[in-house]
Protein backbone atom coordinates (compact mmCIF):
# COMPACT_ATOMS: atom_id res chain seq x y z
CA UNK A 1 0.00 0.00 0.00
CA UNK A 2 2.87 2.70 0.79
CA UNK A 3 4.31 1.84 -2.76
CA UNK A 4 0.77 2.52 -4.32
CA UNK A 5 0.39 5.92 -2.16
CA UNK A 6 4.04 6.84 -3.04
CA UNK A 7 3.28 6.34 -6.72
CA UNK A 8 -0.15 8.39 -6.07
CA UNK A 9 1.71 10.65 -4.77
CA UNK A 10 4.03 10.92 -7.45
CA UNK A 11 1.46 10.92 -9.84
CA UNK A 12 -0.36 13.78 -8.21
CA UNK A 13 2.52 15.96 -7.71
CA UNK A 14 3.76 15.40 -11.39
CA UNK A 15 0.05 15.62 -12.69
CA UNK A 16 -0.03 19.25 -10.84
CA UNK A 17 3.25 20.08 -11.96
CA UNK A 18 2.74 19.60 -15.64
CA UNK A 19 -0.73 21.37 -15.63
CA UNK A 20 1.12 24.28 -14.08
CA UNK A 21 3.95 23.85 -17.20
CA UNK A 22 1.70 23.94 -19.83
CA UNK A 23 -0.82 26.81 -18.36
CA UNK A 24 2.32 29.21 -17.97
CA UNK A 25 3.46 28.32 -21.35
CA UNK A 26 0.31 29.01 -22.74
CA UNK A 27 -0.02 32.57 -21.22
CA UNK A 28 3.59 33.26 -22.15
CA UNK A 29 2.55 31.99 -25.72
CA UNK A 30 -0.55 34.39 -25.66
CA UNK A 31 1.68 37.19 -24.64
CA UNK A 32 3.59 36.11 -27.62
CA UNK A 33 1.20 36.20 -30.17
CA UNK A 34 -0.26 39.79 -29.08
CA UNK A 35 3.22 40.88 -29.27
CA UNK A 36 3.78 40.17 -32.61
CA UNK A 37 0.24 40.56 -33.67
CA UNK A 38 0.81 44.39 -32.59
CA UNK A 39 4.34 44.28 -34.27
CA UNK A 40 2.49 42.60 -37.58
CA UNK A 41 0.48 45.83 -37.59
CA UNK A 42 3.03 48.38 -37.11
CA UNK A 43 4.97 46.53 -39.96
CA UNK A 44 1.63 47.08 -42.39
CA UNK A 45 1.50 50.46 -41.39
CA UNK A 46 4.93 51.41 -41.79
CA UNK A 47 4.20 49.95 -45.47
CA UNK A 48 1.13 51.65 -46.10
CA UNK A 49 3.63 55.39 -44.87
CA UNK A 50 5.77 54.23 -46.97
CA UNK A 51 3.41 53.68 -49.90
CA UNK A 52 1.97 57.33 -49.41
CA UNK A 53 6.12 58.84 -49.22
CA UNK A 54 6.81 57.14 -52.09
CA UNK A 55 3.08 58.71 -54.03
CA UNK A 56 3.89 62.03 -52.31
CA UNK A 57 7.23 61.75 -53.91
CA UNK A 58 5.87 61.21 -57.43
CA UNK A 59 3.47 64.08 -57.00
CA UNK A 60 5.97 66.19 -55.83
CA UNK A 61 8.05 65.71 -58.91
CA UNK A 62 5.07 66.44 -61.08
CA UNK A 63 4.82 69.90 -59.24
CA UNK A 64 7.48 71.38 -61.00
CA UNK A 65 6.82 70.15 -64.11
CA UNK A 66 2.48 71.75 -64.18
CA UNK A 67 4.07 74.82 -62.70
CA UNK A 68 6.12 75.21 -65.89
CA UNK A 69 2.85 74.36 -67.75
CA UNK A 70 1.07 76.92 -66.51
CA UNK A 71 3.86 79.36 -67.48
CA UNK A 72 4.28 78.24 -70.70
CA UNK A 73 0.65 78.14 -71.21
CA UNK A 74 -0.01 81.70 -69.54
CA UNK A 75 2.78 83.39 -71.76
CA UNK A 76 1.13 81.58 -74.44
CA UNK A 77 -1.77 82.91 -73.68
CA UNK A 78 -0.65 86.36 -73.32
CA UNK A 79 0.74 86.32 -76.96
CA UNK A 80 -1.78 85.28 -78.20
CA UNK A 81 -4.47 87.93 -77.02
CA UNK A 82 -1.92 90.44 -78.24
CA UNK A 83 -2.59 88.80 -81.79
CA UNK A 84 -6.14 89.34 -80.91
CA UNK A 85 -5.42 92.69 -79.99
CA UNK A 86 -3.20 93.63 -82.79
CA UNK A 87 -5.77 91.58 -85.14
CA UNK A 88 -8.47 93.41 -83.93
CA UNK A 89 -6.78 96.69 -84.39
CA UNK A 90 -6.08 95.84 -87.79
CA UNK A 91 -10.08 95.04 -88.55
CA UNK A 92 -10.85 98.46 -87.78
CA UNK A 93 -8.74 100.10 -89.74
CA UNK A 94 -10.18 98.63 -92.41
CA UNK A 95 -13.46 96.95 -91.92
CA UNK A 96 -14.12 95.30 -94.79
CA UNK A 97 -11.46 93.68 -96.02
CA UNK A 98 -12.08 89.95 -95.60
CA UNK A 99 -8.97 88.70 -95.69
CA UNK A 100 -8.44 90.74 -92.32
CA UNK A 101 -12.02 89.79 -90.73
CA UNK A 102 -10.93 86.23 -91.42
CA UNK A 103 -7.36 86.75 -89.32
CA UNK A 104 -9.31 88.47 -86.80
CA UNK A 105 -11.13 85.97 -86.66
CA UNK A 106 -8.71 83.35 -86.41
CA UNK A 107 -6.32 85.40 -83.89
CA UNK A 108 -9.67 85.35 -81.55
CA UNK A 109 -10.48 81.74 -81.76
CA UNK A 110 -7.01 80.82 -81.10
CA UNK A 111 -6.68 83.55 -78.23
CA UNK A 112 -9.60 81.69 -76.95
CA UNK A 113 -8.40 78.37 -77.19
CA UNK A 114 -5.52 79.51 -75.62
CA UNK A 115 -6.98 81.41 -72.88
CA UNK A 116 -8.79 78.06 -72.06
CA UNK A 117 -5.37 75.59 -72.31
CA UNK A 118 -4.03 78.13 -69.40
CA UNK A 119 -6.72 77.87 -67.20
CA UNK A 120 -6.98 74.17 -67.83
CA UNK A 121 -3.40 74.36 -66.85
CA UNK A 122 -3.82 76.49 -63.92
CA UNK A 123 -6.40 74.20 -62.78
CA UNK A 124 -4.54 71.08 -62.71
CA UNK A 125 -1.45 72.71 -60.91
CA UNK A 126 -3.87 73.72 -58.20
CA UNK A 127 -5.56 69.65 -57.96
CA UNK A 128 -2.04 68.43 -57.82
CA UNK A 129 -1.54 70.89 -55.10
CA UNK A 130 -4.41 70.11 -52.94
CA UNK A 131 -3.34 66.42 -53.57
CA UNK A 132 -0.24 66.97 -52.16
CA UNK A 133 -1.29 68.72 -48.76
CA UNK A 134 -4.40 65.86 -48.47
CA UNK A 135 -1.47 63.08 -48.99
CA UNK A 136 0.71 64.85 -46.04
CA UNK A 137 -2.28 65.04 -43.87
CA UNK A 138 -2.76 61.64 -44.15
CA UNK A 139 0.74 60.47 -44.13
CA UNK A 140 0.59 63.02 -40.65
CA UNK A 141 -1.93 60.99 -39.21
CA UNK A 142 -1.01 57.35 -40.36
CA UNK A 143 2.33 58.56 -38.34
CA UNK A 144 0.86 59.45 -35.15
CA UNK A 145 -0.66 55.99 -35.16
CA UNK A 146 2.35 54.73 -34.82
CA UNK A 147 3.54 53.12 -31.17
CA UNK A 148 6.18 55.70 -29.89
CA UNK A 149 9.72 54.07 -29.66
CA UNK A 150 10.34 53.02 -25.89
CA UNK A 151 12.88 55.51 -24.34
CA UNK A 152 16.11 54.59 -22.76
CA UNK A 153 16.78 56.08 -19.60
Amino acid sequence: MTIFRTALATFAITAVTIFTASTSFAQVSKDSMNTLKQQKDVLKLQAKINNQKMELAKLENKLEQKTREVVSTTAEAKKAAEENADAANRLSNEPQDKSTARKAENAGDAARKSAKHARIAADDLENLKKDINNLKNKIAEEEAKLPLPPTQP
